[in-house]
């Protein structure tokens, strides 16, 4: 049979490579008839008169593919092995012909070498976006523009571009480096061809301010050079003006560390959390409203929320449901459950039969704590001990809404409600809360980041069917109080 050389362009031919996927499937060219060649890896047989086709892929239909296989491909393109579209070729093909849930197979010799270089793709996409270092530099026409030199081990900048694009975009800018360069200008983005470091890109301000901040932010008690340079391999030295401080704080270490216990040791013993929430208050609240005026005034312990999310619902409510805490919605708007999370949780109840707004809504964390990736705010779930110092809140709150069935959603409410860690998916179900009788489910976030399919509608089913058995027990307790 004749052999098919296709020929695709340097770099990571994505286009190119599913075009000619199409081609070659529609004429049911099998992997072992192909031989693929690109810019970046010369073929063995140079100008052999072996034939070459490149079938019409865009007059050929399209293919069905699980998203995995999609996204495996997207990243393995980008990597510098040679063999790259040969191996993803067969992988395809595989799927096509019967092997649909391939991917599953781990110990498949072409699926663990596909994995390796996917790994390899993902982890040199994560040092770009952590490693890249923008200098201010002149521009012609007298504004401002940053200009950063990257070196990435594989063809992965435009994979890269996306984050750029989203955390600066205000900026224009320009990332420069030995496989190609991308440019915005605020409106659109270009990609270029490659580049190199040029001179006059040395020191600025922008430099020495993140080097301030590094240093700043430098633990000298957990200093581990093995580990930096794991983290931080020296390649990168070069492009981070932080790297220049490294020497000097490893070796200033060991006197920083005793300086800090021996001011540990002279620090007057501070309170327990519960006892300093507790002493913000003069007096014990009187009612609901004093007990969220003083939650109103009382700072986040993890700072950069916008307001306390206090509880919502009518006092003497038959059920309150107790949730983490806010999320970003939650915190912008200052209401409890109303972000895709909440919207879940309503249809679920109403499902169930259970009257949301004859419910009592609440989260054993008042406040959001979030991690910023560029403009969005990432949900960070609260430490024990946040959870602690916000539970005098919570038992308060409680005691003035005097709900006869208290539901913790998720593990985070029932760590609140019980002061012990607690396994949901074992101890789903009826459970004592002190002074309350309870309910343990899962929170509905939990749902919501299951994968589409009969599993994330079965756990959406025995969802409901908790909130119709909370519902239940909710009646049965008035009907026997």
């Amino acid at each position: 049979m004749a052999l098919h050389r296709v020929e695709l362009v340097e770099g990571a031919d994505h286009a190119g490579f599913r075009r000619a996927v199409r081609g070659l499937v529609a004429a049911g060219a099998a992997p072992d008839d192909v031989l693929w060649t690109a810019g970046d890896a010369p073929s063995l047989f140079g100008g052999s008169t072996l034939p070459t086709m490149l079938p019409d892929g865009d007059a050929a239909p399209p293919l069905s593919l699980p998203r995995a296989v999609g996204e495996l491909v997207e990243a393995v393109v980008c990597h510098r092995e040679p063999e790259r579209y040969a191996l993803l070729y067969q992988l395809i093909w595989r799927v096509l012909h019967g092997e649909r849930y391939l991917l599953g197979h781990h110990g498949d010799p072409l699926v663990h070498r596909l994995a390796l270089l996917n790994k390899a793709v993902r982890r040199d996409l994560h040092k770009m976006h952590a490693f890249v270092r923008f200098r201010d530099v002149p521009d012609p026409d007298g504004g401002e523009r940053f200009v950063a030199f990257f070196e990435p081990d594989h063809f992965i900048v435009e994979a890269a571009a996306p984050f750029f694009v989203e955390r600066f975009q205000s900026m224009i800018w320009s990332i420069l480096t030995p496989v190609g360069s991308l440019h915005w200008n605020r409106r659109e983005l270009t990609v270029g061809p490659p580049a190199v470091m040029s001179e006059g890109m040395e020191g600025d301000a922008v430099l020495a301010g993140w080097r301030r901040y590094y240093e700043s932010t430098f633990n000298p008690a957990r200093v581990n050079p093995t580990a930096m340079r794991a983290e931080m391999p020296k390649k990168y030295w070069a492009n981070m003006p932080e790297t220049a401080s490294i020497p000097r704080m490893i070796q200033e270490a060991p006197a920083r560390v005793r300086a800090m216990v021996e001011q540990e040791a002279a620090a007057p013993i501070r309170r327990s959390p519960d006892k300093a929430v507790a002493a913000m208050a003069t007096s014990r609240p009187a009612t609901l409203a004093d007990l969220n005026a003083l939650i109103r005034r009382s700072p986040p312990l993890v700072p950069g929320a916008t307001q306390a999310v206090l509880g919502e619902g009518p006092e003497e409510a038959a059920i309150a449901f107790v949730g983490e805490q806010p999320g970003d919605q939650e915190d912008v708007q200052g209401r409890p459950f109303v972000g895709p999370a909440g919207q879940l949780l309503t249809r679920a109840m109403a499902e169930a039969g259970i009257d949301r707004d004859a419910a009592y809504m609440t989260n054993a964390v008042k406040h959001f704590k979030f991690k910023p990736q560029g403009k969005r705010r990432i949900h960070q779930s609260p430490t024990a001990g946040e959870v602690k110092h916000y539970r005098w809140w919570l038992m308060e709150e409680l005691r003035f809404v005097r709900p006869r069935l208290v539901v913790a959603l998720g593990a985070t409410a029932a760590l609140a409600l019980t002061g012990r860690s607690v396994s949901v998916l074992r101890e789903r179900g009826p459970a004592g809360f002190g002074d309350w009788d309870g309910f343990v489910t899962v929170h509905p976030s939990y749902l919501l980041r299951l994968p589409d399919g009969e599993g994330a509608r079965g756990a959406y089913g025995d969802f409901v069917a908790d909130l119709r058995r909370v519902r239940d027990l909710a009646e049965g307790l008035r009907a026997g109080s």
